[in-house]
């Protein structure tokens, strides 16, 4: 799911009352209350293993402290950021009181970027690898809220202390419907690390990338900050998209989160009354390393499978999302249903939205799962664009165009000669 922007597209609010439609009642997204800030909790593996120089010829560690301070620096003002390492302060050998060694070293709230990256530099790698526990720590720092809250786990290692596993743990966390999304840096290219931080990530609705540099890994955080300021003032309802729009989920207005496989089309169902527009916009997360010529594409059709309108591309500029909107009147001839001469409710039309992507992987690149999918939707009044000048049809408009394309041979004619006249006096 994508939780996280400032969407790509303006987020879209209304709610469109079961009671009102006929057939099933629609999937319902969860009302946005009044907004809390977003929250972040930065949590950093200090484990012994981060010593390694095999990022840019430096430590894991030092480019990880780099990455926080510049992230630190351009954090949003509105946005309240704590940070937990672990396996940062036991050196002994006894692995059961080693696999306690998380803490807060800066807690949830206001940042004072002078102390917070004063903290960051002390850590020196020394310890064990207690994911699971920090994890599980990380939700208790952020608390519970209204809004999606989330945690950017950064390591190079598996964890080396379970119980608690980490994915066990994650699917702990996603199953109290905490609206907690977590997000997975790994530091280092071993297929177990990926594995575990994929399953972290999958069980939550959030992304696992693999950072290879600093620029990498700098990037991606700040991404991630970013992201958590965008999509905290509603955490999207989850949905699945099914390959054809008879048994779609119907939907009413709100924000939803789905997969997607590569070069894969889900459809969905949105009930729309004469009289009223259908606003909806789409957005693909570029989670995992695709090739440069992808593409998302939105459209709207009838139940009979025409096409009513396809989206255009509405994405801001971000390279690591891709995103599509559309807009459709339910006033469109031939579509909805004409009104009725009683009182009777007039029946709302479904409308049939397809989300295809073309996404391909690039070599190594794992498909599975699908890709995060947010999409919003709205239903309000119709506000139809004014109409273009009529110039007629058929022979009317022949004769207008001839008549204009004689004036203008005149026109040309006359200043013609006299440019001809005036050159050979001169």
């Amino acid at each position: 799911m994508i939780n996280t922007r400032r969407r790509s597209t303006a987020v879209l609010i209304g709610v469109l009352a079961a009671t009102t439609l006929t057939g099933p009642a629609p999937a319902i997204a969860e009302d946005e209350e009044p907004a809390e800030p977003p929250k972040v909790e930065l949590v950093l593996d200090v484990s012994g293993s981060m010593r390694a120089n095999d990022i840019d010829g430096r430590s894991r560690i030092s480019v990880a402290q780099q990455a926080f301070n510049e992230v630190v620096d351009a954090l949003p003002t509105e946005t309240q950021l704590g940070i937990r390492v672990l396996g940062a302060t036991y050196r002994g050998k006894d692995k059961k009181q080693g696999c306690l060694d998380t803490q807060q070293i800066v807690p949830v709230g206001p940042v004072d970027r002078t102390a917070a990256k004063a903290a960051v530099a002390t850590l020196r790698p020394t310890g064990f690898t207690p994911v699971g526990l920090a994890l599980r720590s990380a939700a208790r720092d952020l608390g519970t809220g209204t809004t999606a809250r989330r945690i950017v786990l950064i390591t190079d290692g598996e964890d080396t202390c379970a119980p608690p596993d980490p994915c066990e743990v994650a699917r702990e966390l996603a199953a109290q419907g905490t609206k907690l999304v977590v997000d997975t840096l790994g530091l280092a290219p071993d297929e177990k690390v990926r594995k575990q931080l994929l399953c972290i990530a999958t069980a939550t609705g959030g992304t696992y990338t693999a950072a290879q540099s600093a620029d990498e890994l700098t990037g991606r955080i700040k991404q991630l900050v970013e992201r958590a300021k965008e999509t905290y003032t509603a955490a999207p309802t989850v949905v699945t998209g099914r390959a054809e729009c008879a048994n779609a989920p119907l939907l009413a207005p709100g924000v939803y989160a789905d997969r997607e496989a590569f070069s894969e089309h889900r459809w969905y169902r949105v009930p729309v009354r004469p009289g009223q527009e259908l606003r909806a916009s789409v957005s693909v997360a570029l989670d995992r390393p695709v090739n440069p010529d992808h593409a998302v594409l939105l459209r709207a059709t009838a139940a009979d499978g025409r096409e009513l309108v396809r989206g255009v591309d509405a994405g801001s500029g971000r390279t690591d999302v891709v995103s599509a909107g559309l807009r459709w009147s339910g006033t469109e001839d031939g579509v909805s249903p004409s009104p009725s001469a009683t009182d009777a409710p007039v029946p709302a039309t479904t409308v049939c939205l397809v989300v295809s992507n073309a996404f391909a992987p690039r070599p190594g690149t794992r498909a599975e799962p699908g890709m995060p999918v947010e999409l919003t939707i709205d239903v309000v009044a119709s506000s139809p664009a004014p109409a273009a000048p009529d110039l007629g049809r058929g022979w009317v408009l022949l004769l207008l165009l001839t008549l204009a394309g004689l004036l203008t041979g005149l026109v040309v004619g006359l200043l013609t000669r006299w440019w001809v006249a005036t050159w050979r006096t001169n």
